[in-house]
């Protein structure tokens, strides 16, 4: 028995998920890596070989990493409830007008509530994961903070994993730079891992084609949403689209037509089956609402908090006034955002730690 504890590590067969299980069973810890089998690109039809933490190829790493170092490795088929809840979700908020985010889905109803459970069958304390994010307590509540490698940072996609998740997870990899972590696997003899070109794609959709993806999932979706009309605020018809799921808020390219001017996708109406186009100013709005919270490092704010508040993965965060409405956050930025895209996450920060997070329902405009 370990004097540091158990814990189960998810193994991805990426570098990150590696150096985490190598790490905490050199510290002393008993390890248990456990491998969730999310998807099976294969039945898809995507044309792009099959890639990343799916892949039989990234499976057979993460197992043979494991019985090398001399730890139990365990496979476990989840793509009935991840293809229920994360698929299922994508199309469906797709069909709505929607841009959805299905990896923070994923982390809050899927991979850390299948961990919780696994680990518990397992008599494991602790889950960890290879994020590049840290866990923090405060007033006996638990939070996620950005990882040292604000480049590589993680948080935002972890707004929706719970207390009880939180309470025992650990992200080794958060208190280091990414080519550090390269050099720890260097130095523990995985040089291959340590050059091999990451993923960024959703798991599922490995060759960046959600359109394809779509359209494959959804047999008669192209034919039922083609021929819809571009519009402008007014109303006025630009022109016809291929379909408003194959459009995103904050578009420019790939609209099929030339308008004379550069033009951005500004709103989309699944109801009309139109697209509204506007100029790239169109796009800034300087309040929006956001539903579905989850708090996290208060159970609940005061009204007019000032917070960071970040509308996508990679936007670096805009200064904002949020005020909690039961389940609902108002946010009311201190400058104009630009494209704000319904279906996104919204995740509010205090300096480096998450307050809270939830779904962009609209965005608005207030006139001073």
């Amino acid at each position: 028995m370990s004097k540091h504890g158990k814990v189960l590590v998810a193994m991805s067969g990426g570098i990150d998920s590696t150096v985490t299980a190598i790490m905490l069973h050199e510290q002393g810890y008993e390890v248990v890596g456990i491998t969730m089998k999310t998807w099976d690109y294969a039945n898809s039809g995507g044309s792009k070989k099959e890639t990343g933490c799916c892949s039989l190829d990234s499976i057979n790493d993460a197992r043979e990493i494991a019985v090398n170092r001399g730890f139990h490795h365990f496979i476990v088929d989840i793509r009935e409830e991840f293809g229920d809840y994360v698929i299922n979700n994508f199309v469906d908020e797709y069909l709505a007008g929607r841009t959805p985010n299905p990896c923070v889905l994923c982390n809050t109803h899927i991979k850390w509530e299948s961990l919780l459970r696994r680990a518990d069958a397992m008599g494991c304390e602790y889950i960890a994961t290879g994020h590049y994010a840290k866990v923090n307590q405060l007033n006996n509540r638990f939070y996620v903070s950005k990882g040292l490698d604000h480049n590589k940072d993680q948080s935002y996609v972890l707004w929706g994993v719970s207390q009880a998740c939180l309470s025992r997870t650990m992200f080794p990899v958060g208190g280091f730079h990414k080519p550090a972590i390269k050099q720890m696997a260097r130095d523990m003899g995985l040089i291959e891992l340590a050059n091999k070109q990451e993923s960024y794609e959703i798991c599922f959709v490995p060759d960046n084609d959600y359109r394809g993806f779509l359209k494959r999932r959804v047999p008669t979706l192209e034919e039922s949403v083609a021929g819809g009309n571009f519009i402008d605020k007014s109303g006025n018809v630009l022109g016809k689209h291929t379909g408003y799921p194959f459009y995103t808020v904050g578009q420019r390219k790939g609209l099929g037509k030339a308008f004379g001017e550069p033009m951005y996708v500004t709103d989309i109406d699944p109801i009309n089956n139109t697209v509204t186009l506007g100029r790239e100013i169109e796009l800034s709005k300087n309040g929006m609402w956001v539903a579905n919270l989850t708090m996290m490092k208060y159970e609940s704010i005061l009204p007019e908090t000032k917070a960071i508040t970040k509308i996508r993965y990679k936007h670096d965060g805009e200064s904002s006034t949020i005020t909690q409405i039961d389940n609902r956050m108002k946010v009311i930025f201190d400058t104009h955002v630009s494209a704000i895209a319904p279906g996104q996450s919204a995740v509010f920060y205090e300096g480096d730690d998450v307050i809270g997070g939830g779904h962009i329902t609209s965005g608005f405009e207030i006139i001073s």
